[in-house]
């Protein structure tokens, strides 16, 4: 480039005259003139580095400094939490936000969010309330308990009913039911935090009757059941059912706690999805006490149940720990809502996400795969292949971890085979406006369609792709 013509330093636009530029100024009406100074600011010291690298061929006009600052701000802008396409294949997927709660259910948080309510005031006599008075009645309609209470999660209620029931006493558990989950949960180690002291009876594979009367002593707090829900152990094994653990927990004076850990209120036997043990076997069983969660087959929020024995339950509720994990009005209202629709088992399926789409035929899921073949692959362009698939579907967040779902979906291979160019795909999906999350398997990224209900949302989203998404 002639030195003469290379843009110089001096010709740098100003702060103060890209502020008063038009794209500037539309730019401060949507993000504050503050924030645009500041981004403003940065886009010319880009464009001075590139002056003194020599790497601009013409020094930008106000307005195109203006509209890169407004560009850098509108990606800030973006929220960090928002929404996804969930094509992993894992319905309930926890890194993507578990259940997709049902219509009511966010309507009824949405009205909420939006006014006072009446969380812990009884309208009937102008006093305070009692918050887990919302949902107790469902609750105890639900599962057959005699009362119910609710934390924010089902690790919490673990934890609450343990340092209630069993705070430096023992707590009888088999060694094939000491579960590990995602996030660091592990059972001796939310035990010790709760201030109860293990009881492993048992070996791995197999644990008797007579395991538990050896433990039970006059330290015994309680007698804990796990529900070992995100793993099988298969072959020679051998567990102590929950009726007859009932019955030994009740001859010796000491509670049966029962964590469902995932929970279901529904058969899914009915569905065809495969069979769970319901809070109410769990309750008719014996159990004193279960604990379930609320955002996994439940279909609702994030909350952990309790429920059972009315005084037990009073207990929890005197315990000062319960304060600190209580829920707010905004789930209390959203599971208020999701739980009547369990009322209507007739229309639950068609009402509630989770089970719609747990329940979802596969030929209506590879009808719409092969009804987005072709679009799809135009989007993509000539650097890929892609394919209709048959493949499987998992529930996700620890239930039914042996149980698959067939499904279909969308197999999109690069033509030159690379696993880098499989990469940069996988890549420029989850950088969409609405990002794109599939699961990348045998050389292909794998789109699985259970959980897409919105194709034509789809079909926008990938229209923002670059024109090659193939790396250089």
């Amino acid at each position: 480039m002639d030195a003469e013509a290379r843009p110089s330093l001096r010709d740098l636009p100003s702060v103060d005259q890209v502020l008063k530029s038009e794209a500037a100024l539309e730019a401060a009406e949507r993000f504050g003139r503050a924030p645009l100074t500041v981004a403003i600011r940065a886009a010319i010291e880009e464009v001075r580095a590139c002056v003194l690298a020599g790497q601009l061929a013409a020094m930008p006009t106000p307005d195109h400094v203006a509209l890169a600052a407004a560009e850098q701000l509108e990606l800030g802008s973006r929220a960090s939490l928002r929404p996804v396409f969930n094509l992993t294949g894992t319905v309930l997927h926890t890194n993507l936000g578990r259940a997709v709660l049902a219509e009511a259910a966010v309507e009824a948080a949405s009205a909420a969010m939006r006014s006072a309510v009446a969380l812990e005031y009884d309208l009937g006599t102008g006093t305070r309330g009692e918050r887990d008075d919302h949902v107790r009645d469902m609750l105890i309609e639900l599962t057959g308990a005699e009362d119910a209470t609710v934390v924010n999660n089902n690790a919490a209620a673990v934890l609450l009913v343990l340092n209630t029931l069993g705070a430096g006493k023992g707590a009888i558990v088999s060694r094939g039911e000491l579960i590990e989950i995602g996030g660091a949960f592990r059972m001796p180690d939310i035990m010790a935090r709760a201030g109860v002291r293990l009881v492993e009876v048992g070996t791995t594979n197999r644990t008797h009757a007579k395991d538990y009367l050896g433990a039970l002593d006059a330290d015994t707090g309680l007698i804990l059941k796990v529900h070992t829900s995100n793993y099988r152990i298969e072959g020679f094994t051998k567990e102590v059912g929950a009726r007859e653990l009932s019955a030994i927990a009740r001859a010796h004076g000491v509670p049966l706690v029962n964590d469902l850990g995932s929970g279901t209120l529904a058969d899914l036997a009915r569905l065809g999805i495969g069979r769970e043990p319901t809070v109410r076997d769990c309750v008719a069983e014996g159990a004193d006490i279960v604990t379930f969660s609320g955002d996994k087959l439940l279909g609702g929020p994030q909350t952990g149940f309790i429920v059972g024995r009315a005084d037990l339950i009073a207990a929890l509720n005197r315990n000062p720990m319960k304060r600190a994990l209580r829920v707010d009005k905004i789930r209390l209202a959203a599971l208020e809502a999701t739980l009547k629709l369990y009322r209507d088992p007739d229309t639950l399926k068609d009402r509630l996400p989770t089970l719609r789409l747990l329940a979802r035929p596969m030929e209506e899921i590879r009808t719409l795969a092969e009804a987005l073949a072709m679009p799809v692959a135009a989007l993509l362009g000539d650097g890929y292949a892609v394919a209709v698939v048959d493949c499987a579907s998992q529930i996700g967040s620890g239930a039914l971890p042996q149980e698959t779902l067939p499904s279909a979906g969308l197999a999109l291979r690069p033509v030159d085979g690379s696993g880098r160019a499989l990469a940069a795909l996988a890549s420029a999906l989850r950088r969409l406006e609405r990002p794109v999350v599939g699961r990348i398997a045998e050389g292909a990224l794998l789109l699985d369609l259970r959980c897409l209900e919105d194709p034509r949302g789809l079909l926008d989203s990938l229209a923002g792709l670059p024109l090659a998404p193939l790396p250089a």
